[in-house]
């Protein structure tokens, strides 16, 4: 991989930097009638992509390999082309989700090509609005570039079969990153059913913000995952959510605290639920 630059970027930067040459900006927000939402209002010059179609190769059955299955790398690639990205382009990406849902697992997914010069915008899209960035609507003009080369995926994930063997080693760690009431096993509101993975540890994303939703500080996130993580070979880790989209934040996080970047268990949740494998509450 080449030179890495950090991988959040402020709203008052990005209101500077848009302007600049390669510069790509990626508009990944994910909803109902987002298609109609970003042709009435997006930041200006960002191009859409699709959680569902394009950052997911969804199967009819979400026990084989869950809710949000990454798709190929080379179709990614193709995709990334033809959002206008080539090696030599900076690219920012947001959401309206505080970074939490498509923008870290396109940055994820970029990265994991080989593409450093990406960052999440800290705060999404609001953040940006409130900076003074520019709105536009309708569609962008799009200069399409030749399928970046990119095969395989680069940064580390883990399997159902490793997960299981990892949950049972106490050298490893397993990071569970939804919130607290879906770990307990109290309440599900996607998944079939209710509880965790055994011996996994619980550490909601959104303790990765503020209460402005903007990420904590590098010193911040690095003390508190260092404590969360103590022991355990960074080569260890591995973070879940419920169907690897918002693990990809809890990733970010860490890598914006300039830890190891852990395995992410891309089916998640979604997956091992699905699967008769072993699930505990809080109450076990």
């Amino acid at each position: 991989m080449g030179e890495e630059i950090f991988p959040l970027i402020e709203p008052e930067v990005l209101v500077s930097a848009h302007q600049s040459e390669n510069f790509i900006l990626i508009d990944a927000r994910t909803g109902i009638d987002i298609c109609t939402k970003y042709l009435h209002a997006h930041l200006k010059g960002a191009i859409p992509v699709d959680l569902e179609s394009q950052l997911a190769d969804i199967k009819m059955n979400a026990a084989n390999e869950g809710r949000h299955p990454l798709p190929d790398p080379q179709k990614f690639a193709q995709l990334v082309g033809g959002l206008g990205i080539d090696t030599d382009s900076q690219v920012v990406v947001y959401d309206d989700k505080n970074g939490a849902n498509a923008a870290a697992r396109f940055w994820w997914m970029l990265r994991s090509i080989g593409h450093d010069k990406v960052q999440v915008l800290n705060g999404g899209y609001d953040a940006a609005i409130r900076a003074g960035f520019p709105i536009s609507s309708g569609e962008e003009q799009v200069v399409k570039k030749d399928s970046y080369d990119a095969h395989e995926w680069l940064l580390p994930t883990a399997k159902m079969g490793e997960v299981e063997k990892a949950s049972c080693d106490n050298s490893f760690r397993v990071i569970d990153v939804r919130e607290k009431m879906r770990y307990d096993g109290k309440h599900e509101p996607i998944d079939l059913i209710a509880g965790h993975i055994p011996g996994a540890i619980n550490i909601p994303f959104t303790n990765n913000l503020d209460e402005n939703g903007l990420f904590l500080s590098a010193e911040e996130l690095k003390d508190k995952y260092t404590r969360a993580l103590q022991g355990v070979n960074p080569k260890n880790v591995i973070v879940h959510c419920g169907s690897g989209v918002t693990a990809c934040h809890t990733i970010l996080a860490m890598d914006s605290a300039g830890l190891t970047i852990p395995a992410l268990y891309t089916g998640s949740w979604s997956e091992w639920s699905r699967n008769n494998m072993p699930m505990a509450t809080a109450n076990e």
